[in-house]
């Protein structure tokens, strides 16, 4: 990822990003940072880019073209298309006081770019007509007012560079990295266990992951109703839903762990209804989870369409999963969604770890005998990249495979370096991308991979899941060996259709 930023004082921003985790991610070409001089652009000898205000008031403001110049060199190398004559939009953030508050969830959105110009504002700001002209988003860090816009630029360049994957060597990625929702964080201690007469609460002591989870959990409720009564009210609110979706369990598992795991932003909640939006991704969630599939479509046609029709229309839902089949007919008929898929859920309901004897090494170590000697399951890197493409279904989008992969998310099957299957979770908590290659089928490889998977879920206090498409006999086989429960009645993944407005 790079992050170009626009500014008077170069030098203050590359001091301020060159040390610590930003500055080595740099180093290992995880990201770049540039400074761009604003003052090179001047079109006057003495490097002036500021003049008195029209109307009057007090200070300089900065001119229009020397930034519009500044800006203009870095969209040149950055912005022209493949056809090589048409120019790409190139997201421009513009630091100001009067702008959105910056969020972990911008944050989210923002890494997902590959380019990102930030400009900052000197003296009494910027003339409007240039920012006018190049900027997409206004961010504020806060309700003050600095100096310069330099400090709030890093700022935001360090929450959104540690979001880029390779950043954080100790980040497990999509599998265990995730703001804590609505959650301030809980208290941290370290030694020495005993410090002027305080300890170490015993329960941090005891080595009982669980005991300790809940003990972190409990005090972070506390922290957040004491100090941040309105996010505690989010969180409410979302357990209130989870509580509602915990009457079937199984059906609706992955808006539970959406919940569980703090990915999940509530859109909708009233008259029986539920719509959720996965933060990274914008897929979203729609439940009707009190009522009968005959209630729900009766929910439908009174008042489910008008309800998504306005959300649809607000917030760019493109994808969407529906828990009912009647909610399903209703967004192919009403409201431009096809549908692309019908699942079923299968959820591992065990909270102790699954038996890996004769599957894989707990130790990471290869396996020392049997049919398997030799395997080991690892991460699977971007050397494997095309074998893991390939030997998927055709059709599925190398992007997103390459971008579960650059995320850490993909474990694979390996006798030595040789790849014989994979599994992945995807980007919206599910775990999928399961195959191996034939060679190597009849080996219980595909059991181990899972089997691998599901355990890294568990030890991390959450609950596996998958969904496995309506009619894959050998995968539905997998699952109830693995003793999954499978729900009675499938989601249905549908898609905003291109065609229809």
């Amino acid at each position: 990822m790079n992050f170009h930023i626009l500014t008077l004082f170069p030098e203050m921003v590359m001091q301020g990003l060159s040390t610590s985790i930003i500055g080595r991610a740099v180093q290992r070409q995880k990201i770049n940072i540039s400074a761009v001089d604003i003052r090179d652009y001047a079109v006057n000898k003495h490097r002036k880019v500021d003049d008195y205000t029209y109307g009057g008031g007090a200070g300089m403001l900065m001119q229009a073209q020397p930034v519009y110049d500044a800006w203009e060199s870095v969209c040149r190398g950055i912005c022209i298309s493949e056809a090589g004559n048409e120019r790409k939009p190139v997201r421009t953030i513009y630091v100001t006081p009067q702008g959105q508050r910056l969020d972990q969830h911008m944050a989210e959105e923002l890494a997902k770019e590959e380019e990102l110009i930030i400009l900052c504002g000197h003296y009494e700001g910027i003339d409007q007509r240039v920012l006018d002209e190049i900027v997409t988003d206004e961010i504020s860090i806060g309700d003050y007012v600095l100096t310069g816009g330099e400090l709030a630029a890093m700022v935001i360049v360090d929450a959104v560079a540690r979001l880029v994957p390779g950043v954080l060597h100790n980040r497990d990625s999509a599998v265990a990295e995730s703001f804590s929702g609505y959650l301030l964080e809980y208290p941290q201690y370290s030694r020495p266990e005993q410090w002027r007469g305080k300890s170490v609460p015993e329960v941090l002591l005891s080595g009982n992951e669980r005991e300790i989870r809940k003990w972190r959990t409990q005090k972070a409720k506390e922290l957040t109703q004491k100090k941040r009564p309105d996010m505690y009210e989010k969180y409410s609110r979302l357990q209130e839903c989870r509580g509602h979706m915990m009457r079937r369990k199984i059906l609706h598992i992955d808006m539970i762990e959406l919940i569980n795991r703090n990915r999940a932003e509530l859109l909708y909640q009233g008259d029986g209804e539920i719509l959720l939006r996965e933060k990274e991704t914008g897929i979203c969630f729609h439940a009707i989870p009190g009522a009968s599939e005959e209630q729900a479509a009766d929910l439908a046609e009174y008042n489910y369409r008008p309800q998504i029709k306005s959300l649809t229309g607000q917030n760019d839902i493109e994808i969407i999963i529906a828990h009912r089949k009647s909610s399903a007919d209703e967004l192919e008929k009403h409201f431009g969604f096809r549908l692309t898929c019908t699942c079923y859920q299968a959820v591992c309901t065990r909270r102790e770890m699954l038996p890996v004897s004769g599957l894989y090494r707990a130790d990471g170590e290869p396996v020392t005998d049997g049919i398997n000697r030799g395997l080991q399951i690892r991460r699977v890197t971007m050397e494997y990249a095309d074998a893991v493409s390939e030997n998927y279904h055709p059709e599925y989008d190398r992007a997103y495979i390459d971008e579960r992969i650059l995320a850490g998310a993909v474990y694979g099957a390996f006798f030595g370096d040789g790849l014989a299957g994979f599994i992945a979770l995807h980007s919206e908590g599910s775990i999928g991308l399961l195959e191996v290659f034939p060679e190597y089928r009849g080996r219980r490889i595909g059991t181990a991979l899972e089997t691998y998977m599901c355990n890294l879920l568990i030890a991390q206090g959450m609950i596996p899941y998958g969904q496995i498409i309506a009619g894959n006999e050998a995968s539905m086989r997998l699952q109830n060996k693995l003793g999954l429960i499978i729900s009675k009645t499938p989601v249905y993944w549908l898609e905003k259709s291109p065609c229809i407005s």
